[in-house]
């Protein structure tokens, strides 16, 4: 990625804001900065807006919505900050902790009432880490449908969007002030655009080869389930202009993604008493850690695989799951009416199958203790018919990049702020600390959602549309 320099260069055309990805992150700051009035331009790399939220099932946590207070559930900003801490243990910024938390709930319900998302609440199990019910997604639990939401209020809102549209390189001045961009057509010409503020929301650095060996070794030969695009140009744009990384040994990892189908497959099962075994028929972890964690731990198994073993009531949350419904349909899911039969349709030893399950069954009575650490109790025991799926571990997104403020803003290592740069989602170290067992479920969209609008809010007040809190 190229800093080029912005003296004597012209522009045949510039706009207020540019925003680079259309992603939710980049969407959502750019529907925040229209709706202030600020001229807007959104430039995809793709023929139609997708990304890393495309990938995902599309699930934003957020505390104290309209949508919670409807269901009754009593959560706040403070219940949510411990849990990002506590899942991080306390190794990310907590002031950018704290603004991501207490916009958490007014940005959920912006895009529900204000900009007619359609989000519902994820009932029926807690994610790890979570102490309330605050999962929001589209109904079909889809990040494909949040996205195409998202853009199609662009028209309306009056914010333009070119796609087939690969930023390549950035204008900029020896102060790290962004003048312009280019971006190259997929026929290979180029063109150029000026702009006034940038936002990057072009996600992190999961799908270059490089710099995950160089940063995240263990994830090296892992299943990159991420969008190919991701290829750190936020982080090598900002680091070349003088800007401050951190925590790039974060990530979201999943040991839960169907093989060789490559489908994502809920952690749900695993959370209610579901387990995973491996080509022994055996147990190898605590799933109850985290399914970002559980990555690398699959990855550590023979044939770097895993069997996900629930039953029939374990798969009755999943039931609403785009990807899940996907899944039975390629034949990824399997079934038995005993765990003979069902480890001898997996291939695995039907002894030490038998065993396993009756060292679980234990565990849930609370006659034995789980040698890893996991608490059983209080779950339903495995009943026929039982259900299985072969998945591996995979990396979804990283979660460290440009260190950024309270508002989105870009700063260098001295904690000054480069003069007219922005950073959400990807693009900017989250809220996961430096290790993967920090990702507590929903991060990337949380910080998504959350830093797109900080950003979008952030950059019209610097071009002088929205006044700050106090001047109101």
């Amino acid at each position: 990625m190229t800093i080029l320099p912005a003296e004597n260069t012209t522009f045949p055309v510039t706009v207020e804001l540019a925003v680079i990805g259309a992603g939710a992150c980049g969407a959502i700051a750019a529907l925040s900065a229209a709706q202030a009035g600020i001229e807007t331009l959104v430039l995809e790399r793709d023929p139609v807006p997708a990304g890393s939220t495309s990938l995902s099932a599309g699930m934003i946590p957020a505390a104290g919505t309209a949508i919670q207070a409807a269901a009754c559930i009593n959560d706040t900003a403070e219940l949510l900050i411990a849990d990002l801490m506590g899942k991080n243990k306390n190794r990310a910024d907590p002031a950018l902790v704290r603004a991501v938390a207490q916009i958490s709930g007014p940005t959920v319900d912006w895009l529900t009432q204000d900009l007619g998302i359609d989000l519902t609440l994820v009932e029926g199990f807690l994610y790890p880490g979570f102490s309330r019910l605050r999962m929001h997604a589209p109904p079909r639990r889809a990040g494909v449908d949040l996205v195409g939401d998202l853009t199609s209020k662009f028209s309306e809102r009056n914010v333009d969007l070119i796609c087939d549209a690969h930023v390549t390189g950035l204008y900029a001045d020896n102060n790290g002030q962004i003048y312009g961009l280019r971006f190259r057509r997929p026929d290979g010409t180029e063109e150029t655009i000026g702009c006034k503020a940038l936002i990057l929301a072009c996600n992190g650095y999961g799908g270059n080869a490089q710099l995950v060996a160089e940063h995240i070794p263990e994830m090296a030969d892992a299943l990159y389930f991420g969008h190919p695009g991701n290829q750190g140009d936020a982080v090598l744009w900002g680091t070349a202009l003088g800007a401050a990384s951190r925590h790039l040994t974060g990530y979201q990892g999943h040991g839960s993604v169907a093989h060789p189908h490559g489908i994502l497959i809920s952690w749900a099962p695993m959370m209610e008493g579901g387990f995973q075994v491996n080509q022994s028929g055996r147990r190898f972890s605590n799933e109850h850690l985290g399914y970002s964690e559980q990555a690398a731990e699959v990855l550590r198994q023979p044939a770097h695989a895993a069997w996900c073993i629930y039953d029939e009531a374990r798969e009755a949350p999943m039931a609403e799951f785009a990807d899940y419904i996907q899944a039975k349909a390629s034949g990824a899911i399997k079934t038995a009416d005993t765990i003979e039969a069902l480890a001898e349709t997996l291939g695995l030893p039907q002894d030490a199958m038998r065993q396993t399950v009756t060292e679980v069954e234990t565990f849930i009575s609370g006659t034995a203790q789980c040698p890893y650490g996991r608490d059983f109790t209080g779950k339903a025991q495995l009943r026929a018919p039982y259900k299985a799926v072969r998945v591996t571990g995979a990396l979804f997104h990283t979660q460290g990049g440009l260190v950024i403020d309270e508002n989105a803003r870009v700063l260098r290592d001295d904690g000054s702020a480069l003069p007219n740069l922005f950073a959400g989602g990807g693009a900017a170290c989250g809220v996961s600390g430096p290790e993967p067992s920090g990702y507590l479920s929903g991060n990337g969209l949380l910080t998504a959602t959350t830093l797109g609008r900080l950003a979008g809010l952030a950059a019209a007040r610097q071009l002088g549309r929205v006044k700050p809190p106090t001047e109101r």
